[in-house]
């Protein structure tokens, strides 16, 4: 018998534009031997209304834990996570606030603190 049966499993809401990016989010919580489901929403505009359950996710389950992308199209994840935490019903839940850099930016940012150095 596996230690997670009889275990609900967690509902985590994934918030992240990119399809690649979410896909590899998905499949490393899938390794994580953790029972979990996860929501993708694709925009923030799409977060607030699964977390609200308003239009198609109007049964959507609260989430466990919330996966949080900031550069969103339609509603910022910096206002996502606004309104989130100035929510009493939503407050509570963790966020995580995830970022996915190209190869290419991360060398930018890098050399840009460089620069930044007295």
């Amino acid at each position: 018998m596996s230690p997670t049966s009889g275990v609900a499993p967690i509902e985590v809401l994934l918030v992240e534009d990119s399809p690649d990016d979410a896909a590899l989010t998905v499949r490393a919580l899938q390794q994580a031997k953790i029972r979990n489901r996860v929501h993708v929403a694709t925009d923030g505009a799409a977060a607030l209304d699964f977390l609200y359950r308003r239009g198609r996710h109007a049964d959507a389950p609260a989430p466990d834990l919330i996966l949080l992308d900031l550069n969103l199209p339609k509603v910022d994840g910096r206002q996502v996570l606004e309104t989130i935490k100035g929510d009493e019903r939503l407050r509570g839940i963790p966020v995580v606030v995830v970022e996915f850099l190209s190869a290419v930016t991360a060398i930018e940012r890098f050399w840009l603190e460089i620069v930044r150095l007295p």
